[in-house]
């Protein structure tokens, strides 16, 4: 299947039409979504009417950075004139009248929405089900999980249905999916793309310039150059802070795999780590050092990660508590035991200290990155997991005959989010199952290039994306 920028130089050289992208895409999810069930709020008709307005841009010789391409997005952003549920039963006919900030980016930029992806419900899941619309499925396998909660998205990418998606992530939505369906993702730096526009359904929309405490938006493709491609759409202030801010990313620190100076992470204090896992980083790591980078697995500088993971996951849990249902909190506090790290309900005196411990935690990341370029860690324990839909703290996941939590798999993804560092997703090989495993590059705050420049540079070693084997 072609990239994105692929696509992209096809339509500008006029070797295929955005229409006939379209009616490709459009037959492929309607041959085969039966299966996966990730496209799940179709736009079909608007999407021929703009892509043939697409077509005529390009006659004219307009450029935009993604004219024509057909693409889809989270189902839990905001599109003028389709619902917006969130998995929740009853809000499918609540009018949606503005699109949200990141989808009118990427319409801007020329993009051609085909509709909206599936996701968890209410967004609280590593999963993607729901009452609304149903079971999505992994195209590697369609008994396992294709992570969540963009599950739909990383799955309508894994399956061919577009180049590009656009997903979010507050507790690894964009990065578990990735991994689970073997494509690439881009968690960026906080506050980076802009999240009005992103909210439950019924409530209103984020205020201008106003983000969302751990929660960012960010881009899903089949390859890391696609992922760039998008981010340029997608970050910069919101309308009231552009007034006075303007976006100036630093350039990635290196281009070559050889200068890049990498730090390892591969076992996690709190919860074990298949071998399965370890060993395709490690498989990542030898080449590394066969291409001359510098690899490190001790600094006294790393922050501690039980820390981190700890701190992480008393202001998720408190965030995460706050908007949930009556029955949805009793059985999420069930589930937590007695996890201290899990309450879900914090004092604003006990947030006020937590986010103190955070800045203090912020600090030694930027020192530990004054030595180190990029750290590698996992996205999960173990590859895509079988489909488990009773209520979450009857759960148990294998991680190599050892039974743990599932809740405990989400360990690995504080790391990058607690302090709203950048981090890139990529597959870096499968399992002995046959089963995608992904890596995280984690970077400094605000050096999203460097995450992303090292992921390209790291895919051209690796080779392509690979798509799922075909059914059957």
């Amino acid at each position: 299947m072609p990239t994105t920028r692929e696509i992209v130089a096809a339509l500008q050289s006029r070797q295929v039409s955005s229409m006939q992208l379209v009616e490709q895409a459009i037959a492929r999810i309607e041959a085969d979504d039966a299966r996966i069930n990730a496209v799940v709020v179709r736009d079909f008709v608007r999407a021929r009417a703009a892509a043939a307005a697409a077509d005529q841009a390009l006659a004219r010789g307009e450029r935009r950075p993604l004219l024509g391409v057909p693409i889809t997005v989270k189902e839990a952003f905001n599109v003028a004139g389709l619902p917006t549920t969130w998995g929740i039963p009853g809000t499918q006919h609540i009018p949606v009248n503005e699109d949200a900030v990141a989808v009118a980016r990427l319409k801007a930029a020329g993009a051609v929405l085909l509709g909206k992806t599936n996701v968890a419900l209410l967004l609280a899941d590593w999963q993607t089900s729901n009452e609304v619309y149903g079971t999505t499925n992994n195209p590697w396998d369609p008994g396992r999980t294709p992570g969540g909660s963009s599950g739909g998205g990383a799955a309508a990418l894994a399956a061919g249905f577009v180049s590009l998606e656009m997903g979010s992530d507050l507790a690894g939505s964009l990065r578990v999916p990735a991994h689970c369906c073997g494509v690439f993702a881009h968690k960026p730096t906080h506050g980076l793309v802009p999240l009005r526009g992103f909210a439950p359904p019924g409530t209103p929309s984020l205020s201008v310039g106003v983000d969302v405490d751990l929660a960012v938006a960010g881009p899903m493709a089949r390859s890391a150059a696609d992922l760039a491609l998008a981010l340029d759409v997608l970050a910069g202030p919101d309308e009231q802070p552009a007034v006075a801010y303007r976006l100036a990313l630093p350039p990635p620190r290196h281009d070559a795999l050889k200068d890049h100076r990498v730090f390892v992470v591969d076992q996690h204090p709190m919860v074990p780590t298949s071998q399965a896992v370890r060993s395709a980083l490690d498989g990542v790591v030898e080449r590394l050092a066969q291409q001359g980078a510098r690899i490190g697995r001790q600094s006294g500088l790393l922050p501690d990660v039980a820390q981190v993971t700890t701190l992480w996951a008393r202001l998720l849990f408190a965030f995460s508590g706050a908007d949930m249902p009556e029955d949805d909190y009793r059985r999420a506090r069930s589930a937590a035991g007695d996890d201290p790290s899990a309450a879900l309900a914090m004092s604003h005196r006990d947030w006020i200290h937590a986010d103190r411990e955070r800045v203090a935690v912020a600090h030694q990341w930027r020192q530990f990155f004054g030595e180190w370029d990029v750290l590698l860690c996992p996205v999960l324990p173990t590859p895509a997991f079988v489909h488990d839909h009773r209520p979450m703290e009857q759960r148990r996941l294998e991680v190599d005959g050892k039974s743990i939590r599932y809740t405990e798999q989400s360990m690995w993804l504080g790391l990058a989010t607690l302090t709203g560092l950048p981090s890139t997703t990529m597959p870096i090989g499968l399992g002995d199952e046959g089963l995608p495993i992904g890596m995280q590059i984690v970077g400094p705050f605000l050096e999203d290039r460097t995450t992303l420049a090292f992921a390209q540079a790291l895919e051209r070693e690796l080779g392509p994306w690979r798509s799922p084997p075909p059914p059957g």
